[in-house]
């Protein structure tokens, strides 16, 4: 026998010992895996928050008319936009939803009384004979319900005082990893730079140039999916506008807003908006909370089978079948977060086996042209 062959041996008697061992000890690996995650949690984060600020970003930066300091520029302007639409959000929508949340806490006990007056018309005697009995006194359960929330006082210290430490944490990662994304941003040619020749150091040049190409085309199915999302939620929310407007349903602006905004999570995201937006037109007219319902299913099938599939799918270069196919499967095992990760995801691995069909076809198509130009030799 001989090296190469004895090689073999000891590779295989050793990975097959490692592998026993992981699967041995999976949960001590996974909670080293969950510790390191948690340490690297500020740095993971400023990498989301340095990838997504990327996309707007450059954008800004290709139509500034000036070289000398445009990356700091753009990146300022960045932020100050970011701030921008997010205390417009904040000012338009949380006012009236705590306004609505008001007045939805004031109607509930006349609800009720209306309620118990109707029900007392019924010619049930059964009925009749069990509110009497009950008899609700609205202050009595008022006072029951101070009576309750005084008793878990010192339950609610206690709770509060982990919740306020979660918060600290929760902050602190947050500055750091806003910090961190900062730095990303402002030299990021020069840690791509970096990257890339770590990986020519210290890996063969075929698998080095393969991960690099991989990780470009991950990076630009990525960024064009955040802009193709964004566009679908801005077309989503006009469209619900200029229809609430047209059928003089109010709140337009606010729900229109609210609707864009929670339609950035792919396909059901939008439903949010509508429970809300349905909340807030029932305080003013129930008839005109269903008919926004009825529109909200009239636009949402319109979206999700048209818009969404053409926009988000051209955006990332995946068919609208797989799209479909990509939000259902990642909301089944991830949640929100695997609805927005597996459509790029998805097209990623999609480019690459075209890729790699298209290549074996070519290969196969021109062995078998050589193989005919044999035999015609032959012959």
């Amino acid at each position: 026998m001989n090296q190469h062959a004895w090689k073999k041996i000891c590779l295989l008697v050793v990975g097959s010992i490692l592998l026993y061992w992981l699967l041995e000890h999976y949960q001590l690996i996974v909670s080293g895996i969950a510790a390191l995650i948690d340490i690297f949690s500020p740095f993971i984060l400023g990498g989301a928050i340095a990838f997504i600020f990327n996309v707007p970003m450059s954008a800004v930066e290709r139509r500034l008319p000036f070289k000398k300091k445009r990356r700091a520029a753009a990146y300022g302007i960045t932020v100050l936009l970011v701030l921008l639409v997010l205390t417009f959000c904040l000012l338009v929508i949380i006012p009236q939803v705590s306004e609505t949340i008001g007045i939805i806490a004031a109607q509930i006990p006349i609800a009720f009384r209306a309620l118990q007056t109707q029900l007392e018309k019924l010619p049930f005697p059964e009925v009749q004979r069990i509110l009497e009995e009950q008899n609700f006194n609205w202050s009595q359960l008022a006072e029951r319900a101070v009576s309750i929330l005084q008793s878990s006082a010192t339950g609610l210290i206690n709770s509060g005082i982990s919740i306020v430490g979660g918060v600290i944490n929760g902050v602190t990662s947050f500055v750091i990893g806003f910090v961190f994304s900062a730095y990303v941003l402002l030299q990021k040619e020069k840690l791509a730079r970096h990257i890339h020749l770590l990986m020519r150091a210290f890996l063969p040049q075929k698998t080095g140039d393969h991960i690099w190409r991989v990780g470009q085309l991950s990076n630009r199915i990525f960024s064009k999916f955040i802009s193709g999302q964004c566009l679908e939620a801005l077309i989503l929310g006009c469209m619900f506008f200029v229809s609430m407007l047209i059928l003089q349903i109010p709140y337009a602006l606010v729900i229109s807003i609210l609707i864009s905004i929670t339609a950035l999570v792919p396909i059901v995201g939008a439903f949010i908006g509508c429970m809300i937006g349905a909340l807030l037109i029932l305080m003013v007219s129930p008839l005109k909370a269903l008919i926004f319902v009825i529109l909200f299913l009239v636009l949402q099938q319109v979206e999700g089978n048209l818009i969404y599939p053409h926009v988000v799918g051209n955006s990332v270069g995946l068919p609208s079948i797989w799209v479909l196919v990509a939000v259902t499967v990642g909301g089944s095992l991830m949640g929100i977060v695997g609805m927005l990760v597996f459509i790029p995801l998805c097209s990623v691995v999609y480019v690459l086996c075209r890729e790699q069909v298209q290549k074996r076809v070519t290969k196969r198509r021109d062995g078998a042209e050589k193989e005919e130009e044999a035999e015609d030799l032959t012959v």
